[in-house]
């Protein structure tokens, strides 16, 4: 049975009957008042063409403000009929663990393995690495391991140690006020293993690294700029911390010319207290991505990513959309959130793939140059690598043409 939750507070309709609750969780998940509607027939009522067509159609963005502005929310007969013109889909419940129900069949995926899969597996191990595909227990590791469709293998390293300063609620990654001190030979020994896998397109991200008087920033640098003495035609992305907004870290960073300035927001403005750490809020997010476009060379892409499925309504996640934007990011990837362990926040919906096609093609129309958007989207994810990859290599080759003709008499 599929159970529909819309919410709504003073002033404003949030849900527009996407947002599902979850089964026991115990919490808030949103503001305002809730009611649910039970309908066993509701999900194969929901119809995704609907929603596809309502965004190429040209209603979109501008409709979607319209309908909120106004107060008003689709009724769950809108949905039963197909006739609702929101672009955001629809999602189904999230049960507890003590439901012994089965995830979605969307969020399933193949036990990693095979050949490159293994040799860069040794390969971390022996230079005593770690990867945030690991660590954080990403579903797509095999696939970006191995090269999947797109043959373009991609890992994410995760440097300054495997112990994270902050304590989001979301992370699966070890926490402690002082965790032991990074590794001086790492930079090196990153570099020495990326040349030996022969990737084309390398993520590095950190922990927060609070307790060191540069927050790490200094090391991220200088892996950033031995990879590239190293690898030159590789392309590095750096997903980062806030550095608590501090302009000299993010400028440290910025210049050591990575191809992407990556950082997260995690999670729309309004739940930014319920899912990270006390330490990080989304105008410090922002603030950190638009130094770095300011301070980065020419060129270099920002890039931001936002979990699904913590509780955020359609129209928190359309103002994060568009601040961000406003902030002069270029790439912006969604993803659904999952609960590492029983010990971390729980998921308040599963939200379909349909759904995530609607808000891929949303974040097309503002303006976004590239948006990566599915449940098993993560920040880091190969296939959008892949694009990326080709939108860095497409800018440059426009950029020597133009040069070429400038330099002739």
């Amino acid at each position: 049975m599929l159970r529909i939750s819309i919410c709504s507070r003073s002033g404003a309709a949030l849900a527009l009957g996407y947002s599902a609750q979850a089964g026991d969780h115990g919490g808030k998940l949103a503001d305002g008042a809730e009611r649910s509607v039970s309908e066993g027939s509701a999900m194969s009522a929901m119809s995704a063409a609907a929603t596809a067509e309502h965004v190429r159609g040209g209603g979109g963005l501008a409709a979607l403000r319209a309908r909120l502005a106004g107060g008003e929310v689709p009724s769950l007969g809108d949905f039963v009929s197909g006739s609702t013109t929101s672009p955001l889909g629809y999602s189904v419940e999230a049960f507890s663990h003590k439901m012994r129900k089965r995830k979605p069949d969307w969020m399933k995926m193949e036990i990693p393995g095979g050949e490159n899969y293994t040799r860069i597996k040794a390969k971390l191990r022996g230079l005593k690495l770690h990867t945030v595909c690991e660590e954080a227990k990403c579903p797509n590791i095999g696939e970006c391991w191995g090269g999947g469709e797109t043959g373009t293998a991609t890992a994410t390293i995760m440097i300054l140690g495997d112990t994270c300063t902050r304590a989001c609620r979301f992370c699966a990654v070890k926490t402690s006020r002082s965790p032991p001190p990074p590794d001086p030979e790492e930079p090196r020994n990153v570099a020495e293993a990326v040349a030996a896998w022969g990737l084309h397109y390398i993520v590095l991200t950190s922990v927060d690294r609070d307790d060191l008087p540069d927050q790490g920033s200094r090391h991220i640098a200088e892996t950033v700029s031995n990879l590239k003495k190293r690898c030159p035609d590789l392309l590095v992305e750096a997903l980062v911390p806030d550095f608590q907004g501090r302009p000299e870290f993010v400028e440290e960073v910025a210049k050591s010319a990575p191809d992407v300035f990556a950082h997260n927001i995690e999670t729309v403005e309004e739940l930014q207290g319920v899912v990270r750490d006390r330490r990080a809020n989304f105008a410090q997010s922002l603030k950190v991505l638009t130094m770095a476009k300011e301070m980065a060379p020419p060129g270099t892409l920002t890039k931001t990513s936002i979990m699904l499925g913590c509780g955020e309504t359609p129209d928190q996640i359309v103002r994060s959309m568009e601040k961000v934007r406003e902030a002069g990011v270029d790439v912006m990837t969604f993803g659904q959130y999952m609960r590492p362990t029983k010990g971390h926040m729980p998921v308040s919906h599963f939200v379909t793939p349909e759904a995530f096609d609607g808000w891929q093609k949303l974040g097309e129309e503002m303006g976004f140059r590239y948006v990566a958007a599915g449940p098993l989207v993560r920040s880091s994810y190969k296939a959008g690598e892949f694009y990326i990859k080709a939108m860095i290599e497409k800018d440059r080759m426009l950029k020597n043409a133009a040069a070429s003709v400038h330099a002739q008499p």
